[in-house]
């Protein structure tokens, strides 16, 4: 069954989840190293992970399964995702896939090489609503795309040669 998985710690964009979940009756778990208030619905979870780097990552990692989706803002989390078949967004609408990931790695790599140099500072612009916009449309398409690939192969599986 598809699963959405948050990388949820810093995700400015939950609400949004609880939305398209609660559409298409899917679940979600939120993994992250602290407690936070979540709905109080049966299809949505809470994994508090242990603080340290990349567990809440490796969480992810080990119980994505293909076609589930990963909501994230982790270049590296969504890389590893990829690799197991998930679907990835980012959090600005941004879908991460085979085509763009390498060149997200190669940007992230070297802006931060840029802010160690201190050439620049700061990090990434906070979510406009543009972008809430844009992740629901991208969300919302990804789960559609997913559940039509599901029933074509489940529609081939019964079909008589």
């Amino acid at each position: 069954m598809l699963h959405i998985y948050v990388d949820a710690d810093a995700c400015p964009v939950k609400a949004e989840v609880y939305r398209v979940a609660g559409r298409y009756g899917l679940e979600v778990t939120l993994v992250a190293n602290q407690w936070m208030r979540i709905p109080h619905e049966r299809t949505i979870r809470l994994e508090v992970v242990a603080d340290g780097l990349d567990i809440a990552d490796d969480w992810i990692v080990e119980h994505v399964t293909p076609d589930d989706i990963v909501v994230t803002t982790d270049i590296p989390l969504a890389s590893r995702c990829l690799e197991r078949g998930a679907r990835v967004l980012g959090t600005t609408g941004k879908p991460f896939t085979e085509d763009n990931i390498g060149v997200a790695v190669a940007t992230r790599d070297l802006l931060a090489d840029l802010r160690e140099a201190g050439t620049i500072t700061g990090g990434p612009a906070p979510n406009t609503q543009r972008d809430r916009s844009r992740f629901l449309q991208q969300l919302d398409e990804i789960v559609q795309a997913i559940r039509r690939h599901a029933e074509r192969k489940e529609g081939s599986t019964f079909a008589t040669p």
